[in-house]
């Protein structure tokens, strides 16, 4: 009976001292890997990067740090190597396939920070929404739409889809139809229009401006307008642009046709 006392007092003694190491280099390598993390954050030569893919740097060297030190502790208190990695092994098959729909938002967070199809600031149309980019995490992207709606898009169907960069040019250009009557007269139409896109302020007059007859419409001869603005400008250059080639319109009785039908009745 003795032989056994001493046998449990020993294994007893045995493990209370893993143990206890095991809790020393918790605290200990818990603090060293928080101090790390904080160097990390405050590393000149991280400055340069984008925000978010310094935050994916800092997250996952935070992770990797902590789960070295879980296999050492596990190590330390003799659990088998073996089983451990057999262990995290089938633990990570477990997570995968929990969170499949997480990892493919995790894989395309990682793809978009690598790529860089946009950065914080551009606007963009992708997945059916259109706005300006507020954030990229590791698993969403935040955009923020004209009339400040706050969309949520995951990465995983956003890197897998079409994306359009309006940000990524310096200039843009405006190309759109403006309709007449079929009783105007063209080279005054194309005039009036050129003349009033000379007196926009945003227009970029060096850049060339297209105005041509495109098709001899039901109704209307529609003329094709294209000229340069800087694309910050672009939105309030097109309205002005509108607006001015109705009062230039006016002023010049060119008229803007509306639909209509000629009806002749024969007896």
């Amino acid at each position: 009976m003795d032989k056994y006392i001493d046998k449990l007092v020993n294994i007893g003694v045995d493990l209370g001292s893993k143990l206890l190491v095991s809790i020393i280099i918790l605290i200990i390598g818990t603090k060293i890997i928080n101090a790390l993390v904080r160097c990390l954050k405050k590393e000149n030569r991280f400055k340069k990067l984008d925000i978010n893919v310094k935050s994916f740097l800092i997250s996952f060297s935070s992770i990797g740090l902590k789960v070295l030190l879980f296999i050492t502790i596990l190590s330390i208190l003799g659990i088998p190597m073996t089983s451990i990695i057999t262990l995290l092994g089938s633990a990570a098959v477990a997570i995968g396939l929990a969170l499949q729909g997480g990892l493919s938002n995790l894989a395309g967070g990682v793809m978009l920070l690598i790529f860089r199809p946009f950065v914080i600031g551009d606007f963009v149309e992708a997945s059916g929404y259109e706005g300006t980019v507020k954030s990229i995490s590791l698993f969403y992207t935040t955009i923020v739409t004209i009339d400040n709606k706050v969309i949520q898009i995951p990465n995983g169907g956003l890197s897998n889809s079409s994306i359009i960069n309006y940000s990524t040019m310096k200039t843009r250009m405006i190309n759109t139809i403006i309709s007449v009557s079929y009783n105007s007269d063209i080279d005054k139409v194309k005039k009036v229009i050129k003349d009033v896109i000379n007196n926009l302020e945003l227009s970029l007059k060096e850049e060339p401006i297209l105005i041509r007859l495109k098709t001899h419409n039901t109704s209307s001869l529609d003329f094709v307008v294209r000229f340069w603005v800087k694309s910050p400008d672009y939105w309030e250059t097109y309205f002005t642009f509108m607006e001015e080639v109705k009062k230039a319109f006016n002023k010049n009785k060119i008229e803007i046709p509306y639909p209509q039908m000629d009806v002749h009745i024969t007896k």
